[in-house]
């Protein structure tokens, strides 16, 4: 057996943002989509309801021994290794992302928001920061590509509260927030949000709007323009989703965009975007 066997069948199509999509230039698009295709892999890994702990932390290994050279076992993750060494690229990032793999295995439950974002540090913000690596940007634009990771993790863990406690016992929202709010796990079980996990949930889509405030000017310190372009859209759609939290109950309602509202609220991100671009260019030439 090999990870393969307890893939989903999902790939980047259905997922709730985009990933390399035709805004990327084409010669960054292929180590993207590799990197991709280990994460979607080892996340369908952790998420399955039906294989045991055991064996889901040994597939999680023998990923990581395809990626670093120790095995041949996993073809997903040595094509990874190969587009690596290609761009003379580490694999620190996708390291990052099983560590927060093996986390889902073992870990069910957080206690605060300051270790939500902790996991967030390994779940999210290493997606971020290889696309980052892949297209020679400063590291110096990693503090705001964390806070934008983190929080469309967090409206990925809001939409899917209700089906992740279903489905695997998994719950991301903190316990801390859930108590001050006079709410509890059990809620989740639900048709519809109690009156105090509705209020918990909206602290939470809070704090996260709070994440989004940090990462507001994120596209302006890309360099290249496509990349710039496509985190303007990932912005406002995450913009638009977190509003969207705060009005609807995930328990009962539908909290993700369809397509054609996904493609009109991305166009406005890539419209704001190209507009702030020129807006500085041109006051960069009027001087002082």
């Amino acid at each position: 057996m090999t990870a393969a066997d307890l893939a989903s069948g999902k790939d980047h199509t259905g997922e709730n943002f985009p990933v390399a999509s035709l805004l990327i230039a084409p010669e960054h698009r292929a180590p993207i989509m590799a990197f991709y295709r280990v994460a979607r892999l080892a996340d369908d890994v952790a998420d399955n309801a039906s294989a045991s702990a055991d064996l889901k932390l040994k597939r999680l290994d023998g990923i990581e021994a395809s990626l670093t050279g120790k095995s041949e076992a996993e073809p997903t993750a040595v094509a990874l290794r190969h587009a690596l060494a290609e761009r003379g690229l580490g694999w620190e990032h996708m390291l990052d992302l099983l560590e927060a793999f093996r986390r889902d295995v073992t870990k069910l439950r957080y206690e605060s928001w300051d270790e939500l974002m902790d996991y967030c540090r390994f779940s999210a913000a290493p997606v971020g920061r290889f696309v980052l690596d892949v297209h020679g940007e400063d590291r110096a634009t990693w503090p705001a590509n964390d806070a934008l990771c983190a929080a469309l993790q967090v409206i990925n863990h809001l939409q899917d509260c209700a089906k992740d406690y279903h489905d695997i016992d998994r719950v991301y929202l903190p316990r801390e927030v859930l108590e001050t709010c006079g709410a509890n796990i059990e809620m989740l079980a639900e048709d519809a949000s109690d009156p105090a996990l509705n209020e918990a949930i909206n602290r939470l889509a809070a704090k996260t709007q709070g994440l989004l405030d940090i990462s507001r000017g994120f596209s302006g310190e890309i360099r290249d323009l496509r990349l710039a372009l496509e985190v303007g859209a990932i912005q406002r759609l995450a913009e638009s989703l977190t509003l969207r939290l705060r009005g609807r109950d995930p328990l009962s309602q539908e909290t993700h965009h369809s397509r054609l509202e996904a493609l009109g609220v991305g166009l406005l991100g890539i419209g704001r975007t190209m507009a702030e671009r020129m807006a500085s260019r041109l006051s960069r030439a009027a001087g002082p």
